[in-house]
């Protein structure tokens, strides 16, 4: 069984730059891998999900994500802070609703069910035919998830990240994604912008969905109607104009928000 060290960030045997990419690397170690989560990875890795950690796609105040070796694939592993930071910017509603799910108080335990809900939403979302990560499995604040990118190895692209030459091809996989994601997932991602979706192959993959809620939950409608605002004006930059009420009816806004009250 391999020591949980051994599994990040494995030596190289060649040493071009080795000193600054381990530099790098011991900050990431101390930033993400503290003994909990090494030990976290080390299970997940003795699962057989994945082989070892590679190196960071990208990192934020909330968690990082991670490239991992599969054998002879790829794979991307999620893994959150163990602290408030991670909800320090979250809707109240999403944090109700996850204490509701998990009965549980206390910020690591709220971390674990995060990282559970995630794991659980994409499944959804991939019964549903969402072009989305779909989940391998997760152990306390790890999540592993299908890695999106080229057989290489190279991750996807964000759209905000990237020309986009043509917005109207954009668009209409948006909407048949978005509108699966609404109508048969039954879900609003809450969080839409150009910042969580990639391109991946010329197509437009979701990601980030943890906080998506139910398409009947009485925040959807104004959530899906700020997702589409958003978007609506990085179209507009993009000279690709949307109307938002336009866009809203295409994805299936009329299915979207609490059943209307019996009279």
């Amino acid at each position: 069984m391999p020591r949980p060290h051994d599994v990040v960030f494995p030596r190289r045997r060649e040493r071009s730059e080795d000193r600054r990419k381990e530099g790098q690397h011991r900050k990431l170690l101390d930033e993400f891998f503290d003994h909990p989560a090494l030990l976290a990875v080390s299970r997940l890795v003795n699962r057989g999900l994945f082989d070892s950690i590679d190196y960071p796609i990208s990192t934020g105040k909330e968690g990082g994500v991670f490239r991992a070796t599969a054998g002879a694939e790829f794979r991307a592993v999620k893994i959150y802070r163990i602290g408030n930071s991670v909800f320090r910017h979250l809707p109240p509603y999403a944090l109700e609703a996850l204490r509701r799910e998990s009965s549980v108080k206390n910020f690591g335990g709220l971390i674990f069910a995060w990282t559970r809900r995630e794991h659980t939403i994409l499944g959804r979302l991939a019964d549903a035919g969402v072009r989305a990560p779909h989940p391998y499995g997760h152990f306390r604040n790890v999540l592993v998830m299908e890695f999106i990118g080229s057989p290489e190895g190279m991750a996807a692209p964000r759209i905000v990240d990237i020309p986009i030459e043509d917005p109207a091809a954009l668009y209409e996989d948006l909407v048949l994604q978005v509108g699966r994601m609404a109508r048969d997932a039954r879900l609003v991602h809450g969080d839409l912008s150009p910042y969580n979706v990639l391109l991946h192959d010329g197509r437009v993959v979701l990601i980030d969905v943890a906080q998506a809620v139910s398409a009947d939950h009485p925040e959807a409608r104004r959530l899906m109607e700020r997702d589409i605002r958003n978007f609506s004006k990085f179209f507009g930059r993009l000279g690709f104009e949307v109307e938002p009420a336009d866009f809203l009816e295409a994805v299936g806004g009329k299915t979207i928000g609490p059943p209307p009250a019996e009279a």
